[in-house]
């Protein structure tokens, strides 16, 4: 995605729509690889078969239990149902290195590790990665580090690892993760709680940053970060403090 004519735009339920949760779920449901369908409705172009090449960037949340949704988009969004409350904006940010601004953004934290065989790199969950390269489970557990606290420092190293690449150096004084959920996509979980379809883990950070890269920043906004971009991963929302 470029960022040529592009347009920012917040979606939301209308009334009729609030007032019937069993047709928003039929619509879409609420879970990533559900939003990612519903919001292709919006756009009058095929569905692509390789969901890293997405024609927009998404991020869903919750207010009051309903969906909401921010889209960064080449075309405008279009609503032919009448059950969505469609508002878009042009999106041309004034940006300049220097600036500092507060930022959300949702992420898929993977990380490519050869097996021990030499086979080619599998993506692994940064936290579980975490949790094995410290021998989480052979640990006491009384020793063991908190799951909450090995979330924050791994989603935050991995995060840190790609201020260059962004453009921009993140602060130690406002920064948080939180949100580590994992989701299981097109399937369901077993009995023992493995997901028995497309697992797919998200993980929510907040905080200030400072542009030292001013193309760089821009790429990152109108490209997008991480992987799974097409399951509401990756959009960098950024206002002025």
């Amino acid at each position: 995605m470029s960022a040529e004519s592009n347009w920012l735009t917040r979606i939301s339920p209308t009334e009729s729509l609030r007032q019937n949760y069993r047709e928003l779920a039929a619509l879409g449901g609420l879970d990533p690889y559900g939003q990612h369908k519903l919001l292709w409705q919006f756009f009058d172009r095929p569905r692509t078969k390789a969901p890293e090449h997405t024609a927009f960037l998404f991020r869903a949340e919750l207010r009051e239990g309903l969906p909401l949704f921010y889209v960064l988009s080449r075309d405008v969004p279009q609503d032919k149902t009448g059950h969505w409350r469609v508002e878009p904006r042009e999106y041309h940010p004034d940006l300049h290195v220097g600036d500092r601004l507060a930022f959300k953004l949702r992420v898929n934290p993977v990380v490519a590790r050869k097996g021990e065989t030499g086979e080619r790199s599998k993506r692994h969950d940064v936290v579980m990665d975490a949790k094995l390269r410290a021998g989480w489970k052979e640990m006491l557990p009384d020793e063991r580090p908190s799951l909450a606290h090995i979330a924050d420092e791994a989603g935050a190293c991995w995060l840190r690892q790609r201020e260059v690449q962004m453009g921009c150096h993140i602060s130690s004084d406002f920064f948080r993760t939180e949100g580590h959920m994992n989701h299981c996509l097109k399937g369901r979980r077993d009995e023992n709680g493995k997901c028995r379809g497309i697992a797919l883990t998200t993980m929510d950070f907040e905080g200030e940053l400072q542009i030292t890269d001013q193309e760089q920043f821009k790429s990152a906004i109108f490209s997008g970060i991480g992987p799974a971009k097409a399951f509401g991963c990756g959009l960098l929302l950024v206002r002025r403090i």
